[in-house]
């Protein structure tokens, strides 16, 4: 039960600096009359690609301890791909996640819903349910970019490739027999891996990577009025940051073993590690 308590709470802080920095960035800094002459639209995408960053580092230093702070489905199954993780707890993780970033998405949605109703009566949005509530909506979970009009084959190969990157860099992060991160600044280097992501293959489908990530708050927005927007969203693209993180995830392990671990396990024996092995 602890395992699952921690990765419910490392999610929701994840979520809730993630998407709080993609409130800042939509509506709160427009909406607050502190928007900086600097923050144009490559600003814009410097804070949020930095903000998750921190958000992802932050939410692993709180609950890597008890449970390794997956937070994601993609690495949770990575992990019991790779046999770090039992099966057994694999669906129980990703309800933890997925509830855990729901409530994320609600404590940023309670902050800013000043923020949000003010962008939408300035922008002539009537209804969440419009297609400009799409907007509103991207603070919480993601879209793909207009140039796919309609054709999901992109962005899904987008999360798969996205989140195969996450998953090896956490694989090489973590693993003692590689360039080990010293002392615990393990959390710290995922996060400028998730702002490594973001930066490079950020703007087809806004680098969900995680399931639980768009799911959750998905849902909660769905529950909050924005209808259609959230599901089945543009062109039914609900599925995609579901299905294409957890293909990456699943094919990342195949790669590190055959590419980097077989040949560090050749030349040593594991030491001991600080950490447990898959604590993120």
């Amino acid at each position: 039960m602890g395992e699952l308590l921690s990765e419910l709470i490392g999610t929701f802080v994840l979520l809730a600096f993630g998407a709080g920095v993609v409130a800042v960035a939509v509506v709160g800094l427009t909406e607050s009359g502190r928007t900086p002459a600097i923050f144009a639209a490559a600003g814009d995408w410097l804070l949020i690609t930095w903000g998750w960053a921190l958000a992802v580092a932050m939410a692993v230093y709180v609950s890597g301890g008890p449970s390794g702070a997956h937070l994601n489905p993609a690495v949770t199954l990575a992990f019991a791909v790779k046999g770090d993780h039992p099966w057994a707890k694999v669906l129980p993780y990703w309800a933890a996640q997925i509830v855990g970033a729901f409530l994320g998405a609600a404590i940023v949605y309670a902050d800013y819903y000043p923020a949000i109703d003010a962008w939408n009566a300035a922008h002539k949005v009537v209804s969440r349910l419009d297609p400009g509530g799409a907007t509103t909506f991207s603070i919480f979970a993601t879209l793909p970019a207009p140039y796919f009009n309609g054709n999901m084959a992109g962005p899904f190969f987008d999360q798969v490739v996205g989140t195969f990157f996450l998953v090896l860099f956490v694989l090489a992060i973590v693993d003692a027999r590689n360039q080990g991160v010293q002392s615990n600044m393990a959390p710290l280097v995922i996060g400028f891996a998730v702002a490594a992501i973001g930066m490079s293959f950020g703007v087809d489908a806004g680098y969900a990577i995680n399931p639980a990530r768009d799911f959750g708050p998905r849902l909660f927005t769905f529950f909050e009025g924005w209808g259609a927007n959230a599901f089945p969203g543009p062109s039914g693209y609900w599925w995609v940051p579901i299905a294409g993180p957890l293909v990456g995830g699943a094919i990342a392990p195949y790669v590190y073993e055959f590419f980097i671990s077989a040949t560090l396990k050749a030349r040593a024996p594991v030491p001991t590690p600080p950490n447990r092995p898959d604590a993120l």
